[in-house]
């Protein structure tokens, strides 16, 4: 059994439709497929009505988040799987999250049309099928304007973190997030927690505290870990006792990842699906 819970559409900052996500993970042998936009369940409906019989949905969600410590800001993505999409506080609490991505999103590409690049907002806003706006759909606007050859030079150069147009969005903290999720009767898991290339990681003891308030999973097998962290991670899972994912985080055409480059067992897919309270998986 083939299991990728973790991947993304144009409904955020993914590249294919739901329709075509699911076409593509049947194409690959994808068994059970877990969507996971950034910051919205848009994509849930159309994904659904697409599967082919034998194939499993877990409507799930991206949410953008940050760990505070003394002296630093870390940004975690903390995913929520089998919420219910009607609890107002989750409901609310992405709804705030697009709308600041949209926020940022306008000052960053001012910045860049002040500073002589040739792209405009409606470009931008066009090039996001749904409801987000990130910084991936800002980077094809500067490939369709033959400002950089790819979205990944754009994220090098002028998106990166270090870039006078880059802007912070606002996230919630992750304890929050993590409470969201479960009083919205999700399983919560934390996302590629030890990416080094994205930037500063959070600790073991960081990651202690989100299982203590009640996270119930941890990306372990994921592209942009390395051998030696995912067996470390392996081992911080087995010390708490969190289920142990493994995910592609597939974003079709804005990233090089193919579907099912790194997967879950059917024992922790079972475990997972086994804490939630509110949804069933679809198929």
């Amino acid at each position: 059994m083939v299991i990728d819970l973790h991947t993304h559409t144009n409904r955020s900052d993914g590249t294919d439709s739901p329709t075509e996500l699911v076409r593509r993970a049947a194409a690959f042998g994808v068994d059970v497929l877990g969507l996971t936009d950034h910051d919205t369940f848009d994509g849930w409906t159309e994904a659904q009505a697409a599967l082919p019989p034998g194939m499993t949905l877990v409507p799930g969600v991206e949410i953008s988040a940050v760990w505070r410590t003394a002296d630093a800001r870390i940004g975690v993505h903390i995913l929520g799987y089998l919420p219910d999409p009607t609890d107002s506080a989750i409901a609310e609490a992405l709804t705030r999250l697009r709308d600041s991505r949209e926020r940022r999103g306008r000052i960053m590409v001012d910045r860049l049309v002040e500073a002589g690049y040739p792209i405009t907002w409606p470009q931008v806003r066009e090039l996001a099928a749904g409801p987000v706006v990130g910084r991936p759909h800002i980077a094809r606007a500067l490939v369709n304007a033959s400002v950089v050859d790819s979205v990944s030079g754009a994220f090098a150069d002028l998106l990166n973190s270090a870039s006078p147009y880059y802007v912070h969005k606002d996230d919630i903290p992750a304890l929050e997030a993590v409470a969201l999720v479960i009083a919205a009767g999700g399983v919560s898991a934390l996302a590629h927690p030890l990416a080094r290339r994205r930037g500063a990681v959070i600790s073991d003891a960081d990651i202690a505290a989100l299982a203590a308030a009640g996270l119930a999973a941890v990306e372990v097998e994921h592209p942009d870990h390395s051998a030696q962290d995912r067996a470390h991670l392996a081992g911080v899972a087995a010390g708490l006792g969190l289920i142990r994912l493994g995910s592609s985080d597939y974003h079709g055409a804005n990233k090089p990842t193919p579907l099912a480059a790194c997967t879950t067992t059917p024992e922790a897919y079972a475990a997972l699906v086994a804490q939630a309270r509110h949804r069933a998986v679809v198929g």
